[in-house]
C-alpha cells in the first residue's frame, strides 16, 4: 500500500456546450485540490490523461493543468495516453511516482472533448486505437470492431441478444442515480432488446443501446503517500494496481477471451490478498455491452461462454452479490476517453466514503475497477479500500 486518493472532482459527462479541454481541465484540477484540502504549491507532480487522436486542435496539453493556479508553475507535468484506458494509465503512473518516492502528492486529471468533432471524424479517431494495418477498414468504426467480436461470440456460444439487452437495461437503470451521467433514463429491457427506429442496429448484432456515448467531460484525483493521507480528512488506499498489455492485432489472440483482462484481475486479486467475492462492487469498462459480458468471464464470475447466466440471475444487479457498474457504467455515464479511468476511480472513492448518493452500495468496503484500452489491449485493474 503505497498511495491513497485524498480528493477528487468530476464534471457532468455529455455535450458540454461552452466548455473547452482547457476549461474542463482547470475546473476539475482546482476542485480536486480544494476537496483534498491541499494547496497547489504542495503538489509535486501533475499527470494529464488525454487521448485526443484528433479530437482537439490543441495537442500539447499537459501544461494546461497549470492554468488552475500560478502555484502549479514549474511543477513536473506529463500527458499520459493509452487509448481508452488513458485515465487509468495516468492514475497508475502517479502511483509509481509515489512508490518511487519521487513525489509525495500527485494531481491526476483526465479529460476529453469529443462532441465538437463531426461523426465521421469521431469514428476515424477512435479507430486509431485499433491495429490500423488490419482493422481500420472494418465498417462502423470501433463499434464495427466490437460488432465483429459480438458476432463471433454469438457464433461460438449462441445468440446473446437477451443478455446484451439485460446489461444495457441494468446500466441505464443504475445511471438514473448518477448525477454525472449523460443519460439518466431507465430505458427498460424491452426497449433495449427490440430493434426500432430509436434503437437501430449499429454494427453486427449491436444496437444503439449496446454502445457507449460520445461525450465531453473531465475528472481529477489527488494522490498522496500513505503517511500524508492518514493526516487528511479521507484516505482511499490502493490495495492493488495492475497493468497488463496484450498484442494489438486481434488476429494474434483469441479475441473472445479478453486474456489481458483476466491476467490483470488475477494479479490484482493476488496482490490485494482477496478473492473476487470479497469485492463490494466493481466499475468495469462497458464501452459496448458485449465487452461487459466477456469481462464477467475474464473476471472469473462465470465460465467461458456462460457470462449470460451472471446477468440473468441478477448477480451483477445493484442489489446482487457483486454489483457491476452501479454508476451506470460508460453505457449510461458516457465515455470521454481520457476522463473515463479517472472517473472510475473517483466514483469508486465516493462509494467507499459513503458519498455516492443514489448510486451508493450499502456498506461498500472494497471496490474493483477495470479500465480497458482498445479491444482488451491495455488492461488496468485497481482495488480500492477506505483507510479513513
Amino acid at each position: 500500500m503505497t498511495a491513497c486518493i485524498v480528493g477528487w472532482a468530476h464534471t457532468p459527462f455529455g455535450k458540454l456546450s461552452g466548455e473547452t479541454v482547457e476549461s474542463l481541465v482547470v475546473r476539475v484540477a482546482g476542485e480536486a485540490l480544494a476537496d483534498a484540502g491541499i494547496a497547489a504549491k504542495d503538489v509535486d507532480e501533475i499527470l494529464l490523461g488525454h487521448f485526443n487522436a484528433g479530437f482537439s486542435a490543441q495537442d500539447f496539453t499537459a501544461s494546461l493543468v497549470l492554468q488552475a493556479s500560478p502555484d502549479l508553475r514549474f511543477k513536473r507535468a506529463t500527458r499520459v495516453e493509452n487509448a481508452c484506458a488513458t485515465g487509468s494509465a495516468a492514475v497508475h503512473q502517479g502511483l509509481k511516482s509515489i512508490a518511487a518516492r519521487a513525489a509525495r502528492i500527485v494531481l491526476v486529471v483526465g479529460v476529453e472533448q469529443m462532441t465538437t468533432t463531426p461523426p465521421v471524424e469521431i469514428g476515424r479517431n477512435l479507430l486509431k486505437a485499433s491495429y490500423v494495418r488490419e482493422e481500420a477498414d472494418i465498417d462502423g468504426g470501433f463499434a464495427g470492431i466490437f460488432g465483429k467480436i459480438a458476432g463471433l461470440y454469438f457464433q461460438r456460444w449462441g445468440d446473446q441478444s437477451d443478455a446484451l439487452a439485460r446489461i444495457a437495461a441494468k446500466n441505464h437503470k443504475n445511471g438514473v442515480g448518477n448525477p454525472y451521467a449523460q443519460i439518466r433514463k431507465d430505458l427498460g429491457y424491452d426497449f433495449c432488446r427490440a430493434e426500432s427506429d430509436k434503437n437501430p442496429i449499429v454494427a453486427g448484432p449491436l444496437k444503439r443501446t449496446d454502445c457507449s456515448l460520445v461525450s465531453d467531460g473531465a475528472a481529477a484525483l489527488v494522490l498522496a503517500d500513505v503517511d500524508t493521507a492518514l493526516a487528511m480528512n479521507k484516505a482511499i488506499v490502493f490495495r492493488a494496481a495492475q497493468h497488463v498489455q496484450d498484442f494489438l492485432p486481434m488476429s494474434r489472440r483469441d479475441i473472445l477471451k479478453f486474456e489481458g483482462c483476466a491476467v490483470a484481475w488475477q494479479r490484482a486479486l493476488q496482490q490485494a490478498g482477496i478473492a473476487l467475492h470479497d469485492l463490494s462492487f466493481a466499475e468495469v469498462h462497458d464501452c459496448f455491452t458485449i465487452a461487459e459480458l466477456i469481462e464477467y468471464e475474464a473476471m472469473g464470475l462465470a465460465p467461458e461462454g456462460q457470462g449470460a447466466r451472471v446477468i440473468a440471475d441478477g448477480v451483477v444487479a445493484k442489489d446482487g452479490k457483486l454489483p457491476i457498474n452501479p454508476s451506470g457504467g460508460l453505457k449510461s455515464k458516457g465515455h470521454p476517453i481520457g476522463a473515463t479511468g479517472v472517473s472510475m476511480h473517483a466514483i469508486t472513492a465516493m462509494q467507499l466514503t459513503g458519498k455516492a448518493g443514489d448510486m451508493q452500495i450499502k456498506d461498500a468496503r472494497l471496490g474493483g475497477i477495470f479500465n480497458m484500452g482498445g479491444a482488451a489491449v491495455a488492461n488496468y485493474v485497481s482495488i480500492l479500500e477506505r483507510l479513513r
